[in-house]
């Protein structure tokens, strides 16, 4: 029986990039990708068979959600605007009654991964296509993986029938996306690369794909923020987007996805800058155990340390660096680490709860990430 206050899963650091023997699953996607793509969404339609068409949104996005599903014609049977983070339950099984009183034959998710999480879990329930146009750098969309949330505990599930069938990426679409938002949404992306470098089943060419993502990404995010419209930024951040995406969706996460699914789930956090805020400390906690995993971070970020690099970055781009500041109470992070410390998925480092709760306790008060 292992010690209640240890997590018993740990592997050896894939850092090497998977040198040696090594297994590569390579998943099944059609991408289209480029500026004004939007414009095939009824092409698509047309290739996956689909005549009664749902278009997902969240209320913030329904215009948006309107004017690309006016372009479906009469292949547009309706719009459901209540996407939300996390993708609780409930919200699904609302939409779920449409699909099915509607007689809707094929989903449209136009959005982030609150709207793309509500596509998979619905074509998961009924088996039917799922089109995908992300509108920030979440990476969902390349993943066959869906976090769902019953009564603040969010669980997730894995089967190739969450990979959506067609996703079209845009750039015109995530030229609206505000900096801020654009910022946490590329940390969040980010965070799938820096995984993936380090994770049981990583391989030579995950580890190419993460190291370039997180460098399309650093170096796009600065020029958005200062340059918006930029479309050359905005691309290289779509690349990088879909490149991280690429990376989560081909193996297993660690210790940084664990905790930002406790805390998001528990509190309810923003998920993009809940990962923005965790990523310097989880890296620096896995540090030691993948040391060239944090080279390759490092040099795609420029810096002469993989943890700190993150850091800088997320203060550059203006992001929270506390938890304190996006919601989470103090008086729970003994709690948060508890939680997080069960069920623990593989992670370089062995997963002990005295060091979680300092590194949530840190991530709470904002401070530089600490190697131990």
């Amino acid at each position: 029986m292992p010690d209640a206050g240890r997590a018993s899963i740990a592997v050896a650091a894939a850092g090497d990039g998977g040198q040696g023997a090594f297994a590569y699953c390579s998943q099944q996607y059609r991408v289209v990708f480029g500026a004004g793509t939007s414009a095939r969404l009824g092409e698509e339609t047309e290739r996956l068979g689909i005549k009664r068409a749902l278009v997902l949104t969240t209320s913030e996005q329904q215009d948006l959600g309107r004017q690309l599903g006016a372009g479906l014609g009469d292949r547009l049977a309706g719009l459901f605007a209540g996407a939300r983070m996390h993708t609780p339950v409930e919200v699904t099984n609302e939409a779920l009654g449409i699909v099915e009183s509607h007689d809707i034959d094929g989903l449209v998710a136009i959005g982030g991964g609150s709207t793309v999480g509500l596509g998979k879990a619905l074509s998961l329930r009924t088996g039917l296509p799922h089109i995908a146009m992300p509108t920030t750098y979440a990476g969902s969309e390349m993943t066959p993986i869906l976090g769902e949330t019953t009564n603040g505990i969010k669980t997730t599930q894995h089967s190739q029938d969450l990979v959506p069938d067609t996703v079209i990426y845009d750039v015109d679409l995530t030229v609206s996306l505000p900096p801020h938002i654009s910022a946490a949404s590329g940390l969040n992306a980010i965070a799938h690369a820096v995984e993936a470098l380090y994770a049981p089943d990583a391989n030579p060419l995950t580890s190419l794909m993460a190291e370039e993502g997180i460098a399309a990404l650093a170096r796009a995010l600065p020029r958005i923020m200062t340059a918006p419209a930029d479309p050359g930024a905005r691309r290289d951040a779509l690349y990088g987007a879909w490149l991280c995406g690429v990376c989560l969706g081909a193996v297993g996460m660690s210790l940084h996805h664990k905790l930002c699914h406790v805390l998001g789930g528990m509190f309810d956090l923003p998920h993009a800058e809940t990962h923005a805020i965790v990523l310097p400390h989880a890296a620096a906690y896995n540090a030691a155990a993948a040391p060239e995993a944090m080279t390759r971070v490092a040099r795609a970020l420029h810096s002469a340390n993989a943890p700190q690099g993150l850091f800088d970055l997320a203060r550059q781009l203006a992001l929270p660096r506390a938890l304190s500041d996006i919601g989470m109470p103090e008086g729970a992070i003994a709690r948060a680490a508890e939680m997080a410390v069960r069920n623990p998925y593989a992670n370089p480092r062995l997963v002990d709860r005295a060091p979680i709760e300092q590194l949530i306790a840190a991530a709470w008060r904002g401070d530089a990430p600490v190697q131990h």
